[in-house]
C-alpha cells in the first residue's frame, strides 16, 4: 500500500505521478474475525484504526455497503470544536479535539486540519451572558475560550455586518481559537489508509442484510457478500442506525433520522478567516481552501433517509448567512447536498455496549458527528475491546433514557429535531 513522505511526493512528481500505490486494499471478506465493524464512515474507520493501534486487535473486518467516503463523512461542513457547556460533553469533545491536533502525523495522511478558530455570535446581551457561562465552564475544564465584544468581532471578521441597523445586531461572541475545520474526505481516506496498514480488512460494497445469532447473542452478520462471523459486532452507521438495528430485532431506539443540508458557493478571495456561527438562528459558515463559502444550518424538519433536502431550508439558511455577511449576496450557489443525521432525544451521542449480547452501538450524533470522529472511534474501540465504556464515554449510555439522566446541552427536551 501507499506510504507518504516528502521523498515519495518528490519521486512521484518527477515521474508523472504514475507510481502511486492504492491507499488501501480492496479486501474480500473472510469467514470469521475477532471484531466486525458495520459502517465505513468516519466513526467506523476510526474505530477499526484504534482497535488495531491502541488494543492490538487487527483481525477486524469493516464492512461498508457502498464505497469509502460516500456517506455522511463526505457530506458535512467540516467544523471541529469542543465548546460545550456540560462536562460530559466537553470532556469527550476536548479529547477528540486533542486527537485532531496530531491526527495527520498519526495517520501519515494530511487531513488538512486548520485551527482557524470558531466564533459563536451573540445578538443580545442575555445571549452574551449565556456564552460567558459556557466559556467559564470550558475554562474550568482547561479548554480555551475567549469572550468577545463588538470590537473583538470586528478585528477577527472585518467583513461581518456590525452596523447598528443590522437586522440582528451583534453584541459580541464566544471564540475558541483551537477550533477550526478539516478536509472531510481526507479524514475518511486517512483512517482507511492507516487501518489497512495495520491489517484491518476494509470490505466495500458489502451491505449487512441480517445478523447471525448464537443463542441470544449476536455472532456475526449476513451480508450481500456472504456470512461473516465474529464474537463482537460494532454498529456505527449514523442515520441508518434504526434500519440496521431493526435487522437485529431492535425496533425502538431513542433516535430519529433527519436530513441536514449543506451548501458551497463559488470561490472568492479571502473573506472569512474563521468559522462563524449565527446566534439568532442556526447557521454556520467557513471558507474553504478553494475559496468557496461552505455553510449549513437547520434540519429539514421531517424524517427521511434521502440524501437531499427541500427549498425552504435553502432559503432560511441563505437568509441567515446574508444577515451576517450581506456582502455574500451576489455569490452564486454552486452545489448543495444532504446527510442523514441520527438525532438523539437529548442531543448527545450513544457509545455503549448492547442492546444485545455481542453487539455494540455508536449513534445519536446529531450535528456533532464529524468533529467527534477521532474521539468517537477511540472510545468505541475501548468499549469493544474491554466490554465496558471508558470514563470519557461512560455517560453516553442507552440506559440514561430509561433512568431520565439525559445530557441535554440545549435544554430542548425530548425533541430530536430541536437539538
Amino acid at each position: 500500500m501507499a506510504d507518504y513522505s516528502l521523498w515519495s511526493v518528490v519521486r512521484n512528481g518527477l515521474t508523472g505521478n504514475k507510481s502511486w500505490k492504492p491507499a488501501w486494499r480492496k479486501a474480500a471478506p473472510k469467514a470469521s474475525y475477532d471484531v466486525i465493524i458495520v459502517g465505513g464512515g468516519g466513526h467506523g474507520l476510526a474505530t477499526a484504526y484504534y482497535l488495531a493501534r491502541e488494543h492490538g486487535i487487527t483481525n477486524v473486518a469493516l464492512v461498508e455497503r457502498g464505497l469509502i467516503g460516500q456517506g455522511n463523512v463526505g457530506r458535512n461542513t467540516t467544523i471541529v470544536r469542543s465548546n460545550y457547556l456540560l462536562p460530559e460533553n466537553w470532556r469527550f469533545y476536548e479529547w477528540s479535539l486533542k486527537l485532531w491536533e496530531g491526527l495527520s502525523q498519526d495517520l501519515n495522511y494530511n487531513v488538512m486540519f486548520s485551527q482557524r478558530g470558531v466564533l459563536n455570535l451573540a445578538h443580545t446581551p442575555s445571549q452574551l451572558d449565556q456564552y460567558a457561562q459556557r466559556g467559564n465552564a470550558m475554562r474550568l475544564g482547561s479548554i480555551d475560550a475567549e469572550l468577545f465584544d463588538r470590537d473583538d468581532v470586528a478585528r477577527l471578521c472585518p467583513g461581518i455586518d456590525l452596523s447598528p441597523d443590522a437586522r440582528f445586531p451583534i453584541e459580541g461572541g464566544l471564540f475558541q481559537p483551537r477550533g477550526g475545520t478539516a478536509r472531510h474526505d481526507a479524514v475518511a481516506w486517512g483512517y482507511a489508509h492507516a487501518a489497512d496498514r495495520m491489517g484491518v480488512d476494509i470490505v466495500e460494497n458489502c451491505e449487512v442484510i441480517g445478523f447471525i445469532w448464537d443463542g441470544d447473542a449476536i455472532a456475526g452478520v449476513e451480508t450481500s457478500r456472504g456470512e461473516i462471523r465474529a464474537p463482537k459486532v460494532g454498529v456505527a452507521v449514523a442515520g441508518m442506525t434504526s434500519e440496521v438495528m431493526r435487522k437485529a430485532g431492535v425496533e425502538n431506539l431513542p433516535i430519529e433520522s433527519h436530513i441536514l443540508q449543506a451548501f458551497a458557493s463559488e470561490p472568492v478571495k479571502p473573506l472569512i478567516d474563521t468559522v462563524v456561527t449565527f446566534g439568532a438562528g442556526h447557521m454556520y459558515v467557513s471558507q474553504s481552501d478553494k475559496g468557496g463559502l461552505v455553510f449549513g444550518g437547520n434540519l429539514d424538519y421531517y424524517n427521511s433517509y434521502a440524501q437531499r433536502g427541500n427549498l425552504p431550508t435553502v432559503q432560511e439558511v441563505a437568509a441567515e448567512l446574508l444577515a451576517v455577511f450581506p456582502n455574500a449576496g451576489r455569490l452564486k450557489l454552486l452545489r448543495s447536498w444532504g446527510g442523514v443525521m441520527d438525532m438523539s432525544m437529548d442531543g448527545s451521542p450513544i457509545i455503549a455496549t448492547g442492546p444485545l449480547p455481542g453487539l455494540f452501538l455508536n449513534c445519536g450524533w446529531c450535528y456533532g458527528g464529524f468533529k467527534a470522529t477521532p474521539g468517537s472511534g477511540w472510545c468505541f474501540a475501548w468499549t469493544i475491546a474491554h466490554d465496558e465504556p471508558h470514563a470519557r464515554n461512560a455517560a453516553f449510555t442507552l440506559e440514561r433514557f430509561h433512568a431520565g439522566t439525559v445530557i441535554d446541552e440545549k435544554g430542548a427536551g425530548a425533541a430530536p429535531r430541536l437539538h
